[in-house]
């Protein structure tokens, strides 16, 4: 038997005995629990410190099994599922009535995907049901993309993790919502608002903030994603300037770089360059910011993304990372 067949035969053993999993997907690591067991769904939220009536998205095997879970399945549902699972998407339906409340936040609503993950299809596979599973980190703070990085995080709240290597995709999965007629897309990721568009040949609307109908759904609140350390993103002329002033005053910078290549200033601050493509940027991010976090640095500074359409879902997990921090200059040493 290999390593990788003894963590399943175990990581099953222990989802059935209401344990925690760390699983791994395209997009990040999860925390799985079996979802047919509130208990177990339970200590999903009181490793991660999570909101109670914060829903969680559901891991399915395939899409044969959407009918056990959701029910009213619009056709633009089983259009996206057939498009892009498995994959980095996520559908929001009308749930079946026998869906534990503590899987859904106490909404009528149920968030379903299936993952492209190997393994992660493998140990669905062997586990038979669906797998409640956000990311496998301390709420609110950065999803982790490496099996270590869910040991780091949560240590022995987990009764198995089962390493996939490093996520491909790196960030979470594209949510929408099809619960009420037209889809609407929660949360951007890799399947792009214009990929679904494509696919249906119809809308997909993008979220209106006065919109108080829509379901709640993972990673939409205002501060996520979010190192321990203040971050801020800034334009290359801001961001070089506040690193100058901080050389001058002793202060320790985390940078967090896309264009900028040996332009840091001999102060100890640390640079990381991330590549230049959205995808790469995006599969490397949580890992170099969880690498920044760790460095002992006072601030962490961002170049910001371009703000063309290949660039949402990234803008979208910096936009929130960076969310309730100290005001403009509010700490910083002036340029």
């Amino acid at each position: 038997m290999t390593e990788l067949s003894r963590a399943l035969r175990d990581a099953v053993a222990a989802l059935r005995a209401g344990q925690l999993v760390g699983l791994p997907t395209e997009t990040v690591y999860g925390l799985a629990a079996d979802a047919r067991n509130p208990q177990a769904v339970a200590r999903i939220f009181a490793a991660k410190g999570r909101p109670a009536n914060h829903p969680l998205i559901v891991h399915l095997a395939s899409a044969e099994q959407l009918d056990d879970w959701a029910r009213e399945i619009p056709d633009a549902a089983r259009q996206l599922a057939a498009a892009f699972w498995p994959g980095p998407l996520t559908l929001i339906l009308k749930r079946q009535p026998d869906v534990p409340d503590a899987v859904t936040g106490g909404q009528d609503t149920v968030g379903l995907r299936v993952p492209a993950h190997p393994v992660a299809h493998a140990l669905l596979a062997a586990f038979g049901g669906g797998l409640a599973a956000p990311s496998a980190n301390r709420f609110g703070r950065i999803s982790p993309t490496t099996a270590d990085h869910v040991r780091e995080e949560l240590g022995n709240a987990v009764a198995v993790v089962v390493d996939g290597g490093e996520c491909e995709v790196g960030i979470e999965s594209t949510i929408v919502d099809l619960s009420r007629g037209v889809p609407v897309m929660l949360r951007p990721g890799r399947v792009s608002i214009d990929d679904m568009r494509r696919v249906l040949g119809a809308p997909v609307l993008t979220p209106d903030a006065a919109d108080t109908t829509a379901p709640r759904a993972s990673g939409t609140l205002a501060s996520h994603y979010a190192p321990a350390t203040p971050v801020r993103l800034l334009d290359v002329p801001a961001l070089y300037a506040t690193v100058v002033a901080a050389a001058q005053s002793g202060q320790r910078i985390g940078v967090l770089s896309r264009t900028l290549t040996d332009a840091a200033p001999a102060n100890g601050s640390v640079w990381l360059q991330l590549p230049s493509d959205p995808a790469g940027y995006a599969r490397r991010l949580y890992g170099d910011l969880r690498r920044l976090d760790q460095c002992g640095a006072t601030l962490l500074l961002i170049e910001a993304p371009p703000t063309s359409p290949e660039w949402q879902a990234v803008n979208d997990r910096l936009k929130r990372a960076a969310a309730d921090r100290p005001a403009e200059g509010e700490g910083l040493p002036k340029p």
